[in-house]
C-alpha cells in the first residue's frame, strides 16, 4: 500500500457537503490524498500531508468516477444496419434484440468477455470507474448463466435480466417462458448476480409477469430494478417503488401518479437513460419535473448495441443539461452520486475519507465544462481504486 497526493486541483466536486460548498461539496484549490485503494484525505491543497508520491493536476477540475448503473455489455454482433435505416427514415424488419439473441449465442466465452473489457475500457477513457451490466441476450438458463459469469469477472456490478423480451422459443407460450425466468434460469443466474430486473413494457413483460419475475428475484436473494415506462404509460415505476426496487430505469413517459410515488420512496432512483431518446428519436425525460418534485435521478448511458450505443457519461450529462432541464451541477451529481444511489454503494461516486479512490481529471477549470463543451474529450486521468487506468 502506498499514498498518492493529487495537488493543484482547480475545483474538486466530492459530493459531500461536509467537505465544500453546496450540495456538490466543492473545493477550490483542492488536494486528494489516496492510501491504498481509498481516499484518505480532502481539503486545501496548501494544508495538504505528504504521501509517497504526488501528482499535479496543473489547476484542472476534478471530480468523482463516474458511476454507470445501467448497461447491456454482455452482447456479440452488431446492429449499424438497424440504426441506420431508423436514421433514414426506413423500416426495419431484421429483429432487434432478437438479432443480438442470435448472434451472443453463437458467440464464446472469450468472445464476450473480450466485447466486454473493450467497452469497459473505452468507458474508464471517459471516467467512468464503476459500471453495471446485465443479461439479457441469452434466453435460456445455459446462455444467461454463462453471460453472468463472464460479467462477474470483469465487474462486480451484474444484473439478471433473463426477462428483457420473450425469447423466440417461447413466443407462442409466453407464460412457460415467465415459468423459466422463474424457475431454472434463476436458480442458474442467481450465484452470479446481485440484481434482478425486468422489461416492463408492452411487447415485453405486463405488470403481472414482472411482479412474478422480481418477486422470485427477491425470493433468492436479488434486488430489484425495473425497465419502466421507457415506451409508454404502465405499471413499471409504481411496480418498482412497490417492491423497493433500487432503480427505475427509464422514466420517459410519467403519469402524476409516477411522480408522487417516486418522491414519497425512500429507496427508488430514476435512473434516466438520455443516449436511448439520442439515438431512437424519441421524446427525453422530464429530469426537471423529477427534481422539482424531490426525486432522487440517475444518469446513466444504457450502452447497448441496439437503441443506444454509447459508453460516454459526458455526452449523457450534455444531452442533460440541454435537453431534460437539468442544471450543470444537477447532472454531474446524478452521474455519480446518483448512479451510487441506484447502486446502493456509499463507497463510490463521492470523493471523501473511506470513500474508493475514483477520481477523473478534467482538462478544463470546472465540472460545468462537460456540459459547456459537449462532444470535446475533456477526460485527462482517471484513477480507479487509486491506480491510474487512463493518461
Amino acid at each position: 500500500m502506498t499514498s498518492t497526493l493529487v495537488t493543484n486541483i482547480r475545483t474538486l466536486v466530492t459530493n459531500d457537503p461536509s467537505l465544500g460548498e453546496g450540495p456538490l461539496g466543492l473545493v477550490e484549490d483542492a488536494a486528494v490524498v489516496f492510501d491504498g485503494d481509498r481516499v484518505a484525505w480532502v481539503g486545501l491543497a496548501a494544508d495538504a500531508p505528504a504521501a509517497d508520491s504526488a501528482y499535479d493536476a496543473e489547476g484542472r477540475a476534478a471530480i468523482p468516477g463516474f458511476v454507470d448503473s445501467h448497461s447491456h455489455l454482455l452482447f456479440a454482433g452488431d446492429r449499424t444496419a438497424e440504426f441506420n435505416a431508423r436514421m433514414s427514415g426506413r423500416p426495419y424488419t431484421a429483429g432487434g434484440i432478437r438479432t443480438t439473441v442470435a448472434a451472443t449465442r453463437e458467440a464464446s466465452d472469450e468472445e464476450l468477455g473480450r466485447n466486454l473489457e473493450r467497452h469497459l475500457a473505452e468507458a474508464r477513457r471517459q471516467g467512468t470507474t464503476t459500471m453495471e451490466t446485465k443479461s439479457g441476450y441469452g434466453l435460456t438458463p445455459d446462455q444467461e448463466a454463462r453471460a453472468l459469469r463472464v460479467a462477474a469477472a470483469h465487474t462486480d456490478e451484474v444484473t439478471y435480466l433473463g426477462a428483457h423480451i420473450v425469447a423466440p422459443e417461447y413466443a407462442d407460450d409466453p407464460a412457460a417462458y415467465v415459468d423459466l425466468v422463474t424457475g431454472p434460469m434463476l436458480e442458474a443466474c442467481a450465484p452470479y448476480a446481485r440484481w434482478v430486473d425486468v422489461f416492463c413494457e408492452k411487447g415485453a413483460f405486463d405488470g403481472d409477469q414482472a411482479r412474478a419475475i422480481l418477486t422470485a428475484g427477491v425470493a433468492k436473494g436479488l434486488t430489484p430494478r425495473v425497465h419502466a415506462n421507457q415506451l409508454s404509460f404502465g405499471p413499471g415505476v409504481q411496480l418498482a417503488v412497490e417492491l423497493g426496487a433500487a432503480s427505475a430505469d427509464h422514466c420517459t413517459h410519467l403519469s402524476d401518479a409516477d411522480v408522487d410515488a417516486l418522491s414519497q420512496s425512500a429507496d427508488t432512483v430514476a435512473t434516466l437513460l438520455p443516449g436511448c431518446e439520442f439515438s431512437t428519436r424519441a421524446v427525453y425525460p422530464d429530469a426537471r419535473r423529477l427534481l422539482d418534485a424531490g426525486v432522487t435521478v440517475a444518469l446513466s448511458t444504457d450502452c447497448n448495441p441496439g437503441s443506444s450505443f454509447t459508453s460516454s457519461v459526458p455526452f449523457c450529462v450534455a444531452i442533460a443539461v440541454r435537453e431534460m432541464g437539468m442544471t450543470p451541477d444537477e447532472a454531474v451529481w446524478s452521474a455519480t452520486a446518483g448512479g451510487a444511489r441506484a447502486l446502493r454503494r456509499g463507497d463510490i461516486g463521492r470523493v471523501a475519507p473511506g470513500a474508493y479512490a475514483d477520481l477523473a481529471l478534467l482538462d478544463a477549470p470546472s465540472h460545468v465544462h462537460l456540459a459547456y463543451r459537449p462532444g470535446v474529450p475533456l477526460v485527462t486521468r482517471v484513477w480507479q481504486r487509486g491506480t491510474p487506468v487512463q493518461g
